[in-house]
């Protein structure tokens, strides 16, 4: 793509990187278009068979993918969407890149804060037996009950600062094992999180960091990053093979935090009284305390003593 792209500021690339992977990635009998028998060099659409089909200029394309176009207008966007075929998540993306690189933004704004409230690391504990915890916008693990660090079997071999659910997924031996049933829609899933975040706000150094160091060490990470999917297709329930408790299913549910920029809330339940419950509250019970736990518990026995 460095061929077929000039340098820019970081944001203003983000709509025309966008544009070139979901071209690239978007055949001619996808569209209805009629390929002939002759070589074609240009994976995907041709820029001048996408411009045609969104109703613009060649050299209005052009521009646009490599940077140099940065105010394309609502109709712009929404028949780009259309010639693309782009899913409703796909087009919002689209609509927030062009927004961002029109805008001039001479200063990032600050790091969302990596401060977990206690009336939410009180909300984790309430939530148990079932797994919980809370992640920052890069995946980090900010806060977290029980089963919620010793459902992903191994992560808590690492230190603390280490803790992020992507790099478990891609760089932990145990994480492939963990989800054998679903590896493929899990990575996926995790990848086009972290590019749509990226996408919204590139020069951010948490989601820069972790991203550079995913793209070193994992190929099947850096295969998937090339491909910009920003929706990943997430299903209601997981399959554990867990090294502890053995084989559970549990359904999942992921929310942003109000007032909290930046965090989410992660939870997953099962049915009362069905064995993945049982293997559920198993792994509850089990888990390693952390220190922080085991010094509140200690505190309040003291305070009970007469």
């Amino acid at each position: 793509m460095a061929s077929e792209q000039s340098t820019s500021r970081s944001g203003d690339m983000e709509l025309g990187r966008f544009l070139y992977a979901r071209r690239t990635q978007t055949s001619p009998e996808q569209v209805g278009l009629t390929v002939g028998t002759g070589l074609r060099r240009t994976p995907g659409l041709r820029r001048e068979e996408l411009a045609t089909l969104a109703g613009m200029s060649i050299d209005y394309y052009v521009r646009l993918e490599r940077g140099k176009e940065t105010r394309p207008s609502p109709a712009v966007l929404d028949a780009l969407a259309r010639a693309l075929q782009l899913d409703e998540a796909e087009h919002q993306h689209l609509r927030e890149l062009a927004a961002r690189a029109a805008r001039y933004a001479p200063e990032p704004p600050p790091p969302p804060s990596r401060t977990v409230r206690p009336h939410l690391k009180l909300v984790l504990e309430t939530l148990r037996p079932s797994p919980a915890y809370i992640i920052s916008r890069s995946m980090d693990l900010l806060a977290w009950n029980s089963g919620g660090l010793a459902l992903y079997a191994g992560l808590d071999d690492w230190p603390a600062k280490q803790r992020n659910l992507a790099r478990y997924l891609f760089l932990h031996p145990t994480a492939r094992t963990l989800f054998q049933d679903d590896w493929e829609n899990q990575v996926r899933g995790c990848v086009a999180r972290l590019r749509a975040q990226a996408g919204i706000d590139p020069d951010a150094p948490d989601l820069t960091s972790l991203v550079g160091e995913l793209l070193l060490k994992s190929p099947e990470f850096a295969k998937l990053w090339e491909r910009y999917d920003v929706v990943g297709r997430k299903k209601a329930q997981k399959a554990f093979h867990h090294p502890r408790v053995g084989d559970l299913t549990l359904s999942g549910q992921s929310m942003h935090l109000e007032d909290t920029p930046g965090q989410r809330l992660g939870v997953y339940t099962a049915e009362p009284g069905t064995p993945d419950h049982d293997a559920m509250l198993l792994l509850d019970l089990t888990a390693p305390q952390s220190a922080e736990r085991l010094g509140a518990k200690a505190g309040q026995e003291g305070r009970a003593r007469p």
